[in-house]
């Protein structure tokens, strides 16, 4: 059994690796630690986690206060862009479970995804695995390299490099690989 998961069993301590923000039916963000499950809010704005999240007090009469107000509430027809954070980051990337790995750089990670420059162009809507060094603002742990999946949004080319092209891509799910 990995060395955090018995500190966690048997000692009660955790050194907290953290999802990726997720949004709650309330709208708002929240992080859990993939160790010991417990939640804190998170703020995009700060690009922080701000307080221990404590579910079980009325989850239920506040849930139902929440569903009520938002069936009569107008949806906004506007959402602004989410907030990057401005990376420099290697990434390797390829095709999902196919192929070779291809060697890129992250301009930017956002909570909607990622833009990377690398050699290889994808069609929008490639199923996509990326391996790079979350941000310790996000994971809470220096060095955590993660696998991600995700989906192209869109390409385009990059001028100051005619053998490179810009790619977005969706984060559908990532997770943890653990140096051993």
């Amino acid at each position: 059994m990995p060395q955090k998961l018995m500190d966690v069993l048997m000692l009660g301590r955790c050194s907290h690796e953290f999802s990726w923000p997720r949004r709650a039916a309330d709208g708002q963000y929240y992080q859990v630690c993939l160790l010991c499950a417990v939640e804190y809010s998170y703020d995009w704005s700060t690009m922080r986690r701000t307080q221990r999240v404590d579910r079980s007090e009325s989850a239920s009469s506040e849930g139902a206060a929440a569903r009520r107000s938002r069936s009569r509430a107008r949806k906004p027809t506007w959402v602004p862009r989410a907030r990057r954070l401005k990376l420099d980051t290697p990434v390797r990337y390829r095709v999902k479970n196919l192929g070779s790995w291809y060697e890129g750089i992250i301009e930017n990670l956002s909570q909607s995804g990622v833009l990377l420059q690398g050699p290889q162009r994808f069609p929008d809507n490639t199923l996509v695995e990326m391996v790079f060094e979350m941000p310790e603002e996000i994971s809470g742990q220096k060095n955590s390299t993660v696998l991600c999946q995700g989906r192209i949004t869109r390409t385009k080319d990059v001028q100051e490099k005619a053998e490179s092209s810009g790619l977005a891509a969706s984060i559908l799910d990532y997770k943890f690989l653990h140096q051993t």
